[in-house]
């Protein structure tokens, strides 16, 4: 079985943990019974210099080298993948597919497509195989407020939760519409998506530059395996300064800065008085040590002394 280069993890990682994925794989997943047919797209083949690669990555292993196509359509194998016999390919109008005519339970993996380009590596986002007796059931997706009260640096936030899935696998994406227009798709520069994962459900939080004039209502879209499924009802972010905490009187402000000083002359008293107290304990030990010093000095001649007699 051929394993990666350790350098070559870490670029496909890189890759695909900050999106910068460059061959299209628009499948998320695929849910497949043992025997049934799967193949994985992959789009984009036309910017790769030769082959296409295709790797398989289960959840407790690392990325391995399948097979790869030729520009003319030959596969190569021979990386000692203890399954490469299950798996073809083909070449397509600007993409390939991988296939396994015959599905088994240990197929159960995310498979990536992979090529050269000039100078580096591009790769696909992935799509993962589940093998078993579930079936597919679409999510059910609503959208909130993530934070109505908190606007930081100019920022609003929505939420969208997609649960009751399966596959678990989403993709989330945003439409806006301007009072009664029609639906666009959400410029990049406009907002920030986060998406959180837990068992059952995912969430999306979308943090949006948004002006206070902002007149805009968003809907949330979730790309699924059983299809495309949009929010039952468009969300509207309320203004930054309806949700900001009133600014305090100039009055408010003054008897706040007058009890900021009391404290703070209180503080200085106090950390004075426990400076001096600490002096006066230190000067009585000191002179209660010399006082013993002289004790013990002048009874050791007067002892000797007694001695001698």
């Amino acid at each position: 079985m051929l394993f990666l280069p350790a350098a070559a993890l870490c670029c496909l990682c890189s890759a695909l943990a900050a999106m910068a994925t460059q061959l299209l794989q628009e499948d998320l997943t695929w849910t497949r019974r043992v025997g049934e047919r799967v193949s994985f797209s992959c789009q984009g083949t036309e910017q790769c210099v030769s082959y296409v690669y295709w790797y398989q990555k289960r959840d407790t292993e690392t990325f391995t080298l399948i097979l790869f196509i030729r520009d003319d359509g030959r596969i190569v194998k021979g990386f000692n993948h203890p399954q490469e016999d299950d798996f073809s390919a083909v070449n397509k109008q600007n993409g390939c597919e991988l296939q396994i005519q015959s599905v088994k339970l240990n197929h159960s993996a995310t498979y990536y497509c992979s090529c050269h380009k000039t100078y580096y590596w591009i790769f696909g986002s992935g799509t993962k195989l589940f093998v078993g007796k579930n079936k597919v059931v679409k999510p059910v997706v609503s959208v909130y407020p993530a934070a109505p009260r908190a606007h930081l640096e100019g920022k609003s936030s929505l939420l969208c939760l997609a649960s009751a899935m399966f596959p678990p696998l989403v993709r989330f994406s945003w439409k806006r519409r301007k009072e009664n227009g029609p639906l666009e798709e959400l410029p990049p520069a406009e907002g920030e998506q986060l998406e959180l994962r837990e068992s059952g459900r995912t969430a999306a939080i979308l943090l949006l530059r948004q002006q206070e004039s902002s007149t805009y209502k968003y809907r949330c879209y979730v790309q699924h395996e059983g299809g495309q499924v949009e929010a039952p009802t468009e969300q509207e972010v309320p203004s930054p300064a309806a949700s900001c905490p009133p600014e305090r009187e100039p009055a408010d402000l003054l008897a706040l800065q007058q009890a900021d000083w009391s404290f703070q002359s209180q503080c200085r008293v106090k950390l004075l008085c426990l400076l001096y107290t600490v002096l006066i304990v230190k000067s009585l030990v000191f002179c209660c040590g010399i006082v013993l010093l002289m004790i013990i000095r002048n009874k050791g001649p007067s002892t000797n002394c007694t001695h001698a007699d």
